[in-house]
């Protein structure tokens, strides 16, 4: 559930928008679903061989600490906090408070409580009553977390057994009752020839087998967003029953389900509608437009409420597992010290609470296009810069596996990954060039996620040597109570 809760947000129902601009043909999009698909499985058999040998709060900071050295843990804890959970968790609380606007106009990012001041000419603080509605979502998860697991454990049953079955009924509506003869002939007759594209930047051209490999990888963005967060149980392991089991399960069991449900959403949108329509689509809403196009009246107001309810849960998992992440860190004495105390209900309150807080906080700024006189979100910009960073803590996790089974040939591996060494190679080869034709073919949003991740190095460096100047004994007594958390 928790799996499932935090891949399933509000991407499913929007990104294939801009994924079929980007392809132009209905069969290559299906490609590119199914690449993320087999790299978030293979991901995912590759974590379960981790996740096994260190069931232990953290996750990936974990992995990356004991795989290299503590600065590379630190560097991913630094990124998840500072924007990659925090920034996911802002924007699916945003996306949460768009689509009630759908059934409650007075909840839109055009009513403002408090209007748009400038911090500089691109960048401002604003109240509407979306974000006031984003923020008081996030109040209420951190809320209900901090009471204890059985409260966040409920809230992310319920809302993602509800998600899975508005996911379902889509999938079987689509195909149903929205199969159009016409879109299915013009979609699948042509089914790898591309038509209607944006232009890819360097001269390149879709209709070019380079060009259509580069457009398969740059699409990447928005369906490896789509299908994040798989390994976020892992930041839960401590409070898994059978971890060492367990995680490797929920990982594999559940990206495997969450990706066949998005391919099948895919046909869906397919069957129902032209690649035009899909391309086009209101404010990329595919999911909107595909129930729009079987039930006209409606269908608006149904899919937003399908939406609420997945971005609810998925706000709940990320919210609940993240801020394991910070008290493990907390635990290394690598983060604000507050934040590694668990609180009487046996869960860090505090480092709840201190995510809910920077999250609420990215909720506020806005971004400015003078030319445009538009208005975007800081946390959607920051968001584009460290999918690229996110990428490059995956291949290193992943790594990790072939440099343990040399470091550590003995150490206790309950399971062991899947394919080894096949499945890993090819998880770091097809991530690694996917991450090439990033850096080459969208420099401006890839190069400062790298930089937002080297801004944690002189955050480490001041850290450790904080610690070096702390008395010995208090030292000594530090690691003690750290190793024996671990």
């Amino acid at each position: 559930m928790v799996v499932v809760g935090a891949m399933i947000g509000s991407g499913i129902f929007i990104v294939p928008a801009e994924m079929a601009r980007e392809i132009g043909s209905a069969g290559w999009l299906l490609v590119a679903w199914g690449v993320t698909g087999v790299l978030t499985v293979f991901g995912a058999l590759c974590f379960g061989e981790l996740s096994a040998m260190m069931p232990h709060a953290g996750g990936m900071y974990v992995y990356l600490r004991e795989a290299y050295s503590p600065l590379f843990g630190f560097l991913y804890g630094w990124t998840l906090f500072s924007v990659i959970e925090t920034g996911t968790i802002a924007a699916v609380a945003v996306a949460f408070a768009r689509f009630s606007g759908v059934l409650w106009p007075a909840i839109s990012e055009d009513r403002y409580l408090i209007k748009p001041f400038h911090l500089s000419t691109h960048y401002a603080l604003s109240l509407s009553t979306a974000q006031l509605l984003a923020i008081a979502v996030i109040v209420l998860l951190t809320f209900s977390n901090t009471l204890g697991l059985s409260y966040g454990k409920l809230v992310q049953n319920v809302f993602t057994v509800a998600k899975i079955g508005a996911l379902v009924g889509l999938i079987i509506l689509g195909i149903l009752l929205g199969w159009n003869s016409a879109a299915v002939t013009a979609n699948f007759t042509l089914a790898w020839h591309p038509a209607d594209i944006t232009s890819l930047g360097k001269g390149l051209e879709v209709s070019t087998s380079f060009g259509l490999f580069v457009a398969i990888c740059l699409s990447q963005t928005g369906s490896l967003f789509s299908a994040d967060s798989w390994h976020n149980i892992a930041f839960a392991a401590a409070e898994v029953k059978k971890a060492e089991r367990n995680v490797t399960l929920a990982m594999v069991v559940g990206s495997t389900l969450v990706i066949a449900l998005y391919l099948l959403a895919n046909v869906a949108y397919l069957v129902t509608l032209p690649l035009q329509a899909i391309q086009h689509a209101a404010a990329d809403r595919v999911g909107t437009a595909t129930l729009q196009a079987i039930f006209p009246r409606a269908g608006a107001s149904v899919m937003a409420a399908a939406i609420m309810i997945s971005t609810f849960g998925c706000i709940n998992a990320l919210t609940l597992t993240g801020a394991r992440v910070y008290y493990a860190m907390a635990r290394q004495k690598l983060f604000l010290s507050f934040a590694g105390k668990l609180n009487g209900a046996s869960v860090p309150a505090s480092s709840l609470t201190l995510q809910g807080l920077w999250a609420a906080l990215l909720v506020l700024p806005r971004t400015y296009d003078p030319t445009t006189q538009s208005w975007g979100n800081l946390y959607s910009n920051l968001l584009e810069y460290v999918i690229s960073a996110a990428l490059i803590f995956y291949v290193l996790t992943v790594a990790g596996v072939f440099r343990l089974r040399i470091t550590r040939p003995d150490a206790p591996r309950p399971y062991r990954a899947l394919g080894y060494p096949f499945v890993p190679a090819l998880y770091i080869i097809a991530a690694t060039v996917t991450l090439i034709v990033l850096f080459v073919y969208r420099a401006s949003t890839t190069w400062p996620g790298l930089l937002i991740v080297l801004l944690g190095i002189p955050i480490y460096l001041l850290i450790r040597e904080k610690r070096r100047l702390q008395p010995a004994s208090v030292s000594r007594s530090d690691d003690a109570e750290s190793q024996s958390i671990d």
